[in-house]
């Protein structure tokens, strides 16, 4: 019964049912009062005679007796009739103003929430995203509704944040590399620096860091788009775990890391696009060789959950580990570990926009990614993504998936 009440078109019902009985009591009241008035003037106005045989008529409740109708006929004033349309007529116009008003009460207290919306996105419009709709004393639907509005703004204004906060980061991000390069050849132009190979390796570094930059905020907003092309296929993720390692181990080598690749099932296969993945692996890899190489050891774990029926990717590291701050916001653009890491992001080339991307094509290719401590007290990052341990596959359609795999990473 209460959970029916909390519907408004009940509510609302219920409401103008109230006002309409409330408007036919008014008029039944003037009515009466009317014909009291006017019974009274009639009483008022008989021989005293008369009225003591009307009095006697009523009370032997022969009021509609023939004797009593030919009191009325011969006393009575003008029309019986014409009487009763009077006090229709004065009940109708006392009880309008009273039907109005409980009306417009009413419309008024249901609308109440719908108006407090309106004007609040009447400022959401012109750029407030500081006001947010008042739900009154209403409850059920209405109260639910005010509250996704508030809800709405609220993502709204985080997105606006959001948006200024990129903008910001990436204007910084850009200048950075732009003045370097704008400061060195101009010094290459006049003279102050020689234009030998080493200078030009270091511009070109600098060139190859904003193609990095570009091609990473190209590859969040085609996701934010729902744009991001992936080309599935049914792959074997340890193989290219080994890949991604076998990529970096010359890095791993030079920041002083011993890599490993711990394998719990044999064969863990999913439906992804096997670029993208790699690309998903590399750039955690990465991370780890920025901020946790100081920890000396580097692990990527890849296994099968029979119970959930999900592929899990695992890379770990012994560095400083994260703060909980930090890692609330790990996966937001340009957000960085600050004084937690080793190094900073500029001093190694990071532009803060890795995780982000990780996060965006796990969840594109319908995964999850979380951070945690790993067992030697650095930060572990779990992939989960559906998949299947491949028991039954025929070996034609393993190995034509394989060879598929290999032409494409080739």
């Amino acid at each position: 019964m209460a959970r029916s009440l909390g519907r408004i078109w009940v509510r609302f019902g219920l409401w103008i049912a109230a006002t309409v009985l409330f408007t036919v009591a008014v008029l039944g009241v003037s009515v009466l009062v009317f014909a009291q008035w006017q019974y009274q003037g009639f009483y008022k106005s008989l021989p005293i005679n008369v009225r003591h045989e009307l009095d006697e008529l009523v009370t032997a409740e022969l009021d509609d007796s023939p004797r009593a109708i030919a009191i009325y006929g011969e006393y009575w004033e003008g029309d019986l009739l014409w009487g009763e349309r009077w006090a229709l007529l004065i009940g109708l116009l006392v009880c309008l103003p009273f039907g109005l008003a409980t009306g417009f009460w009413v419309s008024r207290f249901v609308t109440l929430p719908m108006a407090s919306m309106a004007q609040a996105a009447q400022r959401i419009a012109l750029g407030d995203f500081s006001v947010r709709a008042e739900p009154g004393r209403q409850k059920g639907e209405m109260a639910e509704m005010v509250r996704d509005f508030n809800h709405m703004t609220d993502a709204l204004e985080q997105l606006e944040s959001e948006r200024k906060f990129t903008a910001a980061a990436v204007s910084h991000e850009l200048r950075t590399p732009l003045t370097v390069l704008r400061a060195r050849l101009h010094a290459v132009c006049d003279g102050v620096i020689p234009p030998d190979p080493s200078e030009f390796r270091l511009l070109l570094q600098q060139v190859e860091h904003l193609g990095r930059l570009v091609d990473d905020l190209h590859t969040l907003s085609m996701a934010d788009a729902g744009r991001l092309s992936l080309q599935r296929l049914e792959f074997n993720l340890v193989p290219l775990a080994e890949q991604a390692l076998a990529r970096h181990a010359r890095l791993c080598e030079e920041r002083g890391l011993a890599p490993e690749l711990r394998c719990l099932s044999a064969e863990v296969w999913i439906d992804a696009d096997p670029d993208r993945m790699l690309q998903v692996i590399s750039n955690l890899v990465e991370n780890a060789l920025r901020y946790a190489s100081e920890g000396g050891w580097l692990e990527i774990a890849v296994g099968f959950e029979a119970a959930t029926q999900h592929a899990v990717l695992t890379v770990s590291d012994a560095g400083a580990g994260l703060p909980d701050e930090v890692r609330r916001n790990l996966f937001q653009r340009f957000s960085r570990g600050g004084n937690t890491r080793s190094r900073s992001a500029e001093e190694v080339g990071g532009s803060g926009l890795g995780l982000s991307i990780v996060s965006a094509l796990v969840v594109r290719q319908g995964g999850t990614i979380a951070a945690d401590d790993s067992e030697r007290g650095g930060t572990r990052f779990t992939i989960r993504l559906p998949g299947h341990a491949a028991p039954g596959r025929a070996a034609g359609q393993a190995s034509d998936s394989a060879d598929a795999l290999d032409g494409r990473l080739a």
